[in-house]
């Protein structure tokens, strides 16, 4: 009997806490967002090419653990069948933590816009308490200074093929 006390005991400081750093975790989220949300990030895999920029790789990750309440919960989903819906916040925080991350790099870089966003997601670890890895990477265009030579990139040189105008 006291074991099960013991258990109750633990999985409920597990849920308190966890959804405290949650919560908190999230308000961290939604702050660096609004500061970030000037900077577009698009999936498109074809640059803008009203001017000439410098390409540049940036990417952003993050491993975000669970707790012991959404792995509970996760084990009685498993057990009786049915979609674990307590690893979708989770899941929600890692994507969009590694976005933040990656807009930062640009940001830092001064870039105006990032392209081609891709996610790569990744489950670290099993059993009790499992992780997830989110990796999100782009290409951040950063517009050249006009003292600058142009450098034009094979890609963008097919690009003024198909559009001579914009030579």
């Amino acid at each position: 009997m006291i074991e099960i006390g013991i258990f109750l005991i633990l999985l409920v400081c597990g849920y308190l806490f966890g959804s405290l750093a949650e919560k908190r975790h999230y308000r961290s989220i939604i702050k660096r967002e609004a500061e970030l949300n000037s900077l577009p990030a698009i999936a498109s895999r074809y640059p803008a090419t009203d001017k000439c920029y410098q390409q540049h790789l940036v990417y952003g990750g993050v491993v975000v653990a669970s707790d012991y309440f959404k792995s509970f919960l996760a084990g009685l989903v498993n057990f009786f069948g049915g979609a674990v819906v307590s690893y979708e916040s989770l899941i929600d925080r890692a994507r969009r933590e590694a976005m933040l991350r990656m807009k930062a790099e640009a940001k830092a870089k001064q870039a105006e816009l990032i392209f081609n966003v891709k996610f790569e997601t990744m489950t670290i670890g099993s059993g009790r308490l499992a992780s997830v890895e989110v990796l999100a990477y782009g290409t951040a265009l950063v517009p050249q200074i006009p003292s600058d030579p142009p450098v034009i990139t094979p890609q963008y040189a097919r690009i003024l093929a198909l559009n001579p105008s914009q030579a």
